[in-house]
């Protein structure tokens, strides 16, 4: 049995809701064969240098956006997706739970642009990956049994 047979990237997202939950950050990928021009969660690929997951999800959110722009997410629970990218890399998605805490985004080079999109108006939202959506609805779900003093600041 080979390696190979299970391999996958494991590329973790943060779904940023608003200070007051209203809306959420979607950022606009540049350069990216599968979703060119198209908007997405914040988040990436665990790396061999970071210690821990928690260590990863800094790291991404420091590098897409900005140190000066700080969350706190809800480690404890996720919401997972799968998908195969255009050259037949798999990967798996863990959606955590993130809120705005203070400062501005700035954007590095895998992002064009970015937009606060109020929750209701998500559905109709374009370009955006088709997933969206249900993400959003299911860290919504998820919000109901969070406890704030289980937040990690970022």
């Amino acid at each position: 049995m080979t390696m190979d047979r299970y391999a996958f990237q494991y590329c973790q997202k943060m779904v940023v809701f608003s200070k007051e939950g209203k809306r959420v950050l979607l950022c606009k990928r540049k350069g990216e064969r599968d979703y060119e021009g198209i908007f997405s969660f914040i988040g990436g690929k665990m790396e061999v240098k970071d210690r821990s997951i928690i260590e990863g999800l800094r790291r991404e959110k420091n590098e897409e956006v900005g140190r000066l722009f700080k969350v706190k997410i809800y480690p404890t629970f996720v919401t997972q997706a799968f998908f195969r990218k255009s050259d037949g890399n798999s990967m798996v998605l863990p959606h955590y739970y993130a809120q705005h805490v203070s400062g501005k985004v700035k954007l590095n080079e895998e992002y064009s642009d970015y937009q606060w999109v109020g929750l209701k108006d998500l559905e109709k939202f374009e370009p955006k990956i088709p997933t969206v959506p249900a993400m959003v609805a299911q860290l919504i779900r998820l919000k109901k049994i969070m406890k704030n003093e289980e937040y990690i600041v970022l």
